[in-house]
């Protein structure tokens, strides 16, 4: 009974999904990214001069609107390069590539800071349910679930030896009036405070903390505690 009630109030959606993406990708990929930055900072000694930003920085709107193409998001986000491809034969695919782009993110005085980064992908599934009438997922459920998919993914590589120093979850909520380099300033926050991780004393131009940058505490206060199923709307898609 509990089983059923909690499928068909959508609990268990971004759950799921976050467990999906750690096992199906991120443990695959993150315990090998390093590999690949000391290559590319090899033969590139220039690009990657800050250790600490070497990670997959991991894009993650709660309102699950993602573009395929940064750079049509931000013109202060260009792409540069990719890094060295995994191959792997998985589920019957043989040679599956698994690969990371690196991008140049151009500050306010125009200094090009660069990292790999992408969109969390299941969320194009959350956006997609909210858009498809048999799903019943109302807007405002997607918000929720893309929370909780937050939380749920934040606390699983938190546990995770192999993906330990490897990624930077960046969660945020755009603001209501367009802004035209507003994700590359989520990006740079990030950038710079990794940097001050590194470097005892930061040498250059700080960043104001974006107000939208959600931490994991914040996350927690919007979420509803209850345990029990709650009551979804099928309106505003």
């Amino acid at each position: 009974e509990m089983s059923e009630m909690s499928e068909r109030s959508k609990q268990n959606v971004a759950h799921g999904l976050a467990w999906s993406y750690y096992v199906g990708y991120l443990k695959i990929v993150l315990p090998r990214l390093k590999k690949s930055m000391e290559e590319f900072s090899r033969a590139n000694p220039n690009v990657l001069v800050c250790r600490e930003t070497w990670k997959l920085h991991i894009l993650v709107p709660l309102s699950c609107d993602i573009y395929d193409d940064l750079e049509k998001a931000d013109s202060n986000i260009q792409y540069l390069t990719d890094l060295t491809e995994t191959t792997l034969t998985r589920a019957g695919t043989k040679k599956r590539v698994y690969k990371h782009s690196l991008y140049a993110i151009k500050d306010e005085v125009n200094k090009l800071w660069h990292c790999a980064v992408e969109y969390a992908t299941p969320l194009q599934s959350l956006y997609a349910m909210s858009q498809d009438e048999c799903a019943a997922f109302s807007r405002e459920d997607r918000l929720e679930q893309a929370k909780l998919f937050y939380r749920t993914l934040e606390e699983i590589l938190k546990g995770s030896k192999e993906c330990a120093g490897t990624y930077r979850l960046i969660a945020y909520e755009e603001s209501g009036e367009a802004e035209t380099h507003f994700l590359s300033r989520e990006i740079l926050w990030h950038l710079q405070q990794q940097r001050h991780e590194e470097y005892t004393v930061y040498e250059g131009n700080q960043l104001n903390n974006p107000s939208t940058t959600l931490s994991s505490t914040e996350l927690n206060l919007q979420i509803s505690e209850s345990d029990l199923p709650q009551p979804l709307r099928s309106d505003c898609f």
